[in-house]
């Protein structure tokens, strides 16, 4: 069906999705309040296409995973995360693939923050844990592009909990687990600073 067919909530739920798929990159079926959204993208992934593609985007869908992800197809207009989010990032994709040979990919990937604090001496990156600020502003990035999501409110605190979602599976394409570890050490190689920014390309 093309837009101009659309019927006027249609239309809305159009202009919509685009403004967040442009704002937040990754689409959730399995988050609440992304589900709509995620079905709606899937009902009319054509159109939605053909009006993204006139800004060089284009939606990947992966329908196995229930996550919508847009593309830049001149691979602009990413975005640069500091050292700590990228590291972050790739020790929460390293608990999520623990975690996934213990549950199914219909189950919820949760994860405390003392699991993430431990990851992280283990790795050897420093000999103490991270500084709660830097970790509160990781998560916050990360949540806001709809990777994880707070089931309680203090996500600074040991036994606080937190859902992975499977668009960290699009985020780091990296099938083999050891490619993820591969990552980190050239982090560690690096010696830089934790505010220090990398390339996007690096981490995604």
């Amino acid at each position: 069906m093309k837009v101009e067919q659309f019927n006027i909530r249609n239309k809305e739920n159009f202009k919509k999705v685009c403004n967040k798929l442009l704002s937040v990159c990754f689409i959730c079926k399995k988050k609440e309040d992304t589900k709509g959204d995620y079905y709606f993208i899937e009902s009319n992934l054509e159109p939605l296409n053909e009006y993204l593609g006139l800004l060089d985007y284009e939606i990947e869908l992966n329908k196995t995973i229930g996550v919508a992800q847009l593309i830049n197809k001149n691979n602009s207009n990413k975005v640069n995360l500091k050292l700590i989010d990228s590291i972050l990032l790739l020790i929460l994709r390293i608990l999520y693939h623990e975690k996934m040979e213990e549950l199914s990919l219909t189950e919820d990937i949760m994860v405390q923050i003392s699991e993430i604090q431990e990851k992280f001496i283990a790795l050897e990156f420093q000999d103490k844990i991270i500084d709660k600020t830097k970790l509160l502003d990781s998560l916050r990035v990360l949540k806001r592009y709809n990777i994880i999501q707070n089931l309680d409110s203090n996500m600074t605190l040991g036994d606080s909990r937190i859902i992975i979602y499977p668009s960290i599976l699009m985020a780091l394409r990296m099938e083999d687990i050891t490619k993820v570890y591969e990552k980190l050490n050239t982090y560690k190689r690096k010696e830089v600073k934790e505010d220090e920014e990398v390339n996007s390309h690096e981490a995604y």
